[in-house]
Parts: structure tokens; sequence; C-alpha cells
């Protein structure tokens, strides 16, 4: 299927889910219905082309699909009277009622686990298909099948709100959708930031969510330098910065400036203030770590976040040295025991400090622990360096 129409049918997917939804009162079956005219269009749009109203195209071949369900439920006949007896192309939805936002938040709810979240809100708002979703988060297609089934049935009483509100919940799914692209799988990513844009163009005012999409443009815009063209991974210090999306980083950073002048100030905003001084680095050399030890203090304080203080303990050891950097870690084996990234953290500021032993020793534990295959070569290669120039 080309890329502009499955553009288009993962753009139109919440608003059809969500007129159905409100049209039956059943979020699963408008669900279900709005999956199977995706997949009707994208068999018959290839080669009788787009219709003039896709939105109702996919809206009627829904209700059909509703239709048929609902048939032969004795229960349920009077809700099939009131779809079927609807005029498919009924007025536009009103401007300030938004089905494509209350979706994503119905995806999104708080109750939902994090897992049945991400992936409801891939099918419902993304229109990826199950067996993408299955593919992206590496589970079989029946497990994650099911995962979708459940989180359909939790919801089903949750309806759809006239005025929803972005919640901190529906921003932490999205930025999780985004962290597991991050390094296996750019789709993902991408629609991780194009279901962000959908949030921050219908709350413009939300300064978090700006914030948040900041945070992505930032960190997805070194990606093209961030690999080998073998799939290595090349730390920050040592990328092509002129590989870099600037594009990218010229709208995040105006993203993250605009957001701190509103005032109220949230971690995304205070990630992507991070994220945008290092994208303003000409070189390596020139990165002002010490307004980034700034900022990991003041997210430290607000989040009290261990990974926070991961990353508070190597802005720390770049501004006054690896022993403070170590020091800061300490309390992380309570929190954090035998954890891969502490490994990691503490394997590099070794290195900094010249002890080429423990710096292999970290390594090598951090390695055993990594899910990445890119992060574990990585990890792998950098105690093999150290220890063939005397480390181990």
């Amino acid at each position: 299927m080309r890329p502009a129409l499955t553009d288009l049918l993962r753009g139109l997917a919440p608003q059809v889910v969500g007129v159905l939804t409100r049209r039956g009162g059943d979020f699963a079956g408008a669900e279900d219905a709005t999956q199977e005219a995706l997949l009707a269009a994208a068999l018959h749009w290839p080669a009788d082309g787009v219709p003039d109203n896709p939105r109702a195209w996919l809206i009627r071949a829904g209700e059909r699909k509703l239709v048929d369900q609902l048939r032969g439920d004795q229960a349920r006949r009077r809700r099939e009277a009131l779809v079927a007896a609807r005029e498919p192309a009924e007025p536009p939805t009103p401007a300030d009622r938004d089905d494509s936002l209350a979706v994503l938040l119905m995806c999104c709810h708080p109750a939902l686990p994090q897992a049945s979240a991400i992936a409801l809100t891939l099918r419902a708002v993304g229109g990826l298909s199950t067996a993408e979703i299955a593919d992206a988060f590496l589970v079989p297609e029946a497990t994650m099948a099911r995962r979708i089934s459940r989180a359909k049935q939790a919801v089903r009483d949750v309806g759809i709100a006239d005025r929803a509100e972005v919640t901190p919940a529906a921003r932490r799914v999205l930025y999780l959708i985004f962290n597991a692209g991050h390094l296996r799988n750019a789709d993902l990513s991408a629609e991780a930031i194009r279901l962000t844009r959908m949030v921050h163009r219908l709350r413009p005012d939300d300064p978090e969510s700006a914030g948040l999409l900041a945070l992505m443009l930032l960190t997805e815009a070194r990606r093209p330098a961030r690999t080998t063209a073998g799939g290595d991974l090349v730390p920050l210090d040592e990328q092509d910065r002129s590989r870099w999306d600037h594009l990218l980083i010229k709208e995040g950073t105006g993203l993250v400036d605009d957001a701190f002048r509103r005032g109220a100030v949230g971690e995304y905003q205070i990630e992507a203030a991070i994220a945008a001084l290092h994208d303003r680095a000409g070189r390596a050399a020139e990165t002002d770590w010490p307004q980034i030890r700034a900022l990991y203090g003041v997210l430290e304080r607000m989040t009290g976040s261990p990974v926070v203080t991961l990353n508070h303990a190597v802005a720390a050891a770049m501004v006054s040295g690896p022993a403070e950097g170590l020091a800061m870690l300490a309390p992380l084996d309570l929190v954090l025991p035998d954890h891969q990234r502490l490994h990691a953290v503490r394997a590099h500021l070794h290195e900094l400090a010249g002890d080429a032993v423990r710096a292999v020793d970290h390594y090598r534990a951090a390695a055993a622990r990594a899910t990445s295959p890119a992060e574990q070569r990585y990890l792998t290669l950098r105690a093999a360096r150290l220890a063939r120039r005397g480390g181990a």
C-alpha cells in the first residue's frame, strides 16, 4: 500500500472509531468495525481510487459492519435500528468536539495497564493492524490480540467525553510508544510523533504536550547518525552532527522555547530543554554541561526517578569529574540493583576516571543484561576495546 494512502487511513481511523462509538454506544464493536473498514479500503482504493469523501466512505463501511454484528442479537435490535436509520453523510462533527482526541484519551485511560494502553492506542488511533503491533513489540500475534481484546473490554464503559483533557497517562503512553521504537523500530517512533502532533494540534496551549512533542523531535533528529551502516550504535559524543535532521531540531527547539514562556514547567519540557542543549551544540566539546546538570537536578527533584539520577550523575561527571558522578550512583544500588543502565553508566564513568579494569567489568555486566541486540553489541565491543588496551 502506498505511504500516502497508509497515512490517510491512519489519520482517519480515530475519527471513524469516534463516530461509530457515538452512534452505536459500543467502543469495542466500533473499533472492530473500523478495522474491517480500513482493511476494505486498503483492498479497494488502490484499484478503484480514493473516494471524494474518504471519511464518509469509511463510516458507511463501518456502519455496515456494525449492522452485521448487531443483526440477530435480540437484545440489540433497537441499537441496530438506530444505526441503520441514520444517514451516513451526517453533518460534520462540530469544531469544539474532537473524536480523535477523545478516542486517544479513552485508549490511554489511567485504569488500563500501560502495555494494554499502548497496544490499544496503536490499533484504534494509529490504525496499525494487530500483526503490525505484535511485530513491533516482538510478541506473537495471538498474544497481542488477547491484550487488545482485554483492553477493549476494560474501556467499554468509559465513554467518549465531550471535552476530554490530555492526561498525564496519555502523554506517558505516547512517550513509551516513542521509546519502544527509539532503537529498533523507526516506524513506531514516527507513529508516536504523529499521534503527539495530533494532541498538540488539538491542545496547542498545553505546555507539557508541546514539551513532549519537542522531546520526541529533538531525539528523533539524531537518528541518522545514531548507528553505523552495519547497525552498530554510535554514542552521542562521537556522532557526525552534520547528519542530524536540523529541520526537526529547529522545530523542536522552537516548541520548547515557546512552552517555557507559558509559565508552568513540567518534566517533558525539562527533558526537551536538555535535548535542545545537546542538539544546539555544534561539537560535543561545546555542550553546555553545567546547564544540563542544573536541569537534571530540577528534574530529579520533580520526579524522584532513578533513571534521571543516572543521567544527572553523568552530567555531574562531565562538570566536576567522574568521582562525583560515581558517588551519586551509590544510592541506586538499593533501587536499581544489578540493572543494565546502572552498570553501563558506572562503566562509562570508570572509563573516564581511567579505571579500565572496573570499566570492563561493568561493560560486560551491562552487555549481559541488555535486551537490545544493538546495545548488547555496543557494550561488548566497548569492553573488548578496553580489555585489549590492558584493562582485563
